[in-house]
């Protein structure tokens, strides 16, 4: 599928049918010899938007893998084909912070997923209206006093940062909390999200799951706040090769004899135990500063200096604003009507007892995307005289 590819969407009224065994309701979005098909696979009222391709050369159908968390049934869409390979869906009758979807089927992390699967795939992804601050990676071998940092710049700036809450299979321990310590999942659920691509990072722990989710992170931007990941080095690559845009940052001791003398005064751990925690950070420092993966490197020789430089270093000064902005929602009129304008969505209100206002969608400016968000969505209400 070389260069720009020519896509068009077929909305089909009710019964009538293309003869090519779409259902009404269905929307055909043709790229090259393929026609991508949502809503093929629901059933009734209300709608599920599935996807299958139809291949006009085999004449074969076929349902491809499913990136990014999908959005909820509904009542009815409209479908757009926009840019870069991406389906506009707009839903129809939805809650204000579900209503605009895109769907990726020929985009570039579309086509570098289906090259690395072997397979035929597409992406789903919520959009945003405005942008969002990037997430921060924070790593670095233990003791060299990143948890210290990350304590200061929450308890400065209690809302604009925030963590994003991880995936286990492990039970819940006393006291324990579904979705405040963890997402508490089984083994099976945990382990088809992560071959979906909705993992950021994982591990295995003696024999259970952890990891950090996409939408995790999505949730916390969405809040207004921006997300720490307290990760290690592995975990750090993972991100690094996903398409979360992020910050990474890695805190170095200012040599091993610091760090040693660190460990030794929490007076925590047997002489086995710090022997064994200062090869791993010999080996980590290496990494994290050979990996190519890490943009900054803080050497935390004086806690407050090296504080000051974190704080520069993402951009926070004495008149930084203290409070972010939660990602306020789209409310669309129940019935309504959906045009395109070269960059523009005009959203027109209809029915009976109508207002006939108009929403206007600018997506000359939208960025990020599947499997996570889509944002900088800029809206206009035109009312009418």
């Amino acid at each position: 599928m070389g260069g720009a590819p020519a896509l068009f969407v077929d909305h089909l009224e009710n019964g009538h049918t293309n003869g090519c065994g779409l259902k009404s309701g269905d929307a055909s979005v043709q790229v090259g010899d393929r026609s991508y098909v949502i809503g093929g696979s629901h059933q009734g009222n209300p709608l599920f938007l599935g996807v299958q391709i139809h291949d006009k050369i085999t004449n074969k159908w076929s349902s491809p893998t499913v990136l990014g968390t999908a959005p909820k049934p509904c009542k009815g869409y409209s479908a757009i084909v926009l840019k870069q390979g991406r389906v506009l869906v707009i839903k129809k009758d939805s809650a204000s912070d579900d209503s605009i979807w895109f769907l990726e089927v020929d985009s570039p992390f579309v086509r570098e997923q289906r090259k690395l699967l072997g397979k035929e795939v597409v992406a789903w992804s919520k959009g945003v209206r405005g942008n969002a601050e990037k997430p921060i990676v924070i790593s670095g071998p233990s003791g060299v006093g990143k948890g210290t940092l990350i304590s200061m710049l929450m308890k400065e700036f209690p809302s604009m940062f925030g963590f994003s809450v991880s995936h286990t299979t492990r039970s819940p321990r006393c006291m324990e909390k579904n979705g405040v310590h963890y997402h508490f999942t089984d083994k099976n659920v945990m382990e088809k999200e992560i071959n979906d691509g909705k993992f950021l990072e994982f591990a295995s722990v003696h024999g259970n799951l952890y990891g950090t989710s996409i939408e995790s992170v999505e949730v916390v931007t969405d809040s207004g706040k921006r997300c720490i990941l307290d990760i290690d080095v592995q975990g750090a690559r993972s991100v690094k090769a996903s398409s979360l845009d992020a910050v990474f940052i890695f805190v170095c001791p200012p040599s091993m004899k610091e760090l040693e003398d660190r460990l030794r005064a929490r007076g925590t751990e047997t002489e086995e135990q710090i022997q064994k925690r200062l090869r791993n950070a010999e080996a980590e420092i290496k990494a994290g500063k050979s990996s190519g993966i890490f943009g900054h490197i803080l050497y935390n020789d004086n806690l407050e200096e090296c504080y000051k430089s974190l704080k520069n270093l993402l951009g926070i000064n004495d008149d930084a604003p203290v409070n972010g902005l939660e990602v306020e929602g789209i409310n669309l009129p129940k019935e309504h009507t959906v045009t395109k304008m070269e960059d523009k969505i005009l959203i027109q209100e209809s029915g009976e007892a109508t207002k006939n206002n108009m929403i206007v969608l600018d997506l000359s400016s939208i960025n990020g995307g599947a499997p996570g968000r889509t944002r900088g969505i800029v809206v206009d209400t035109v009312k009418s005289s």
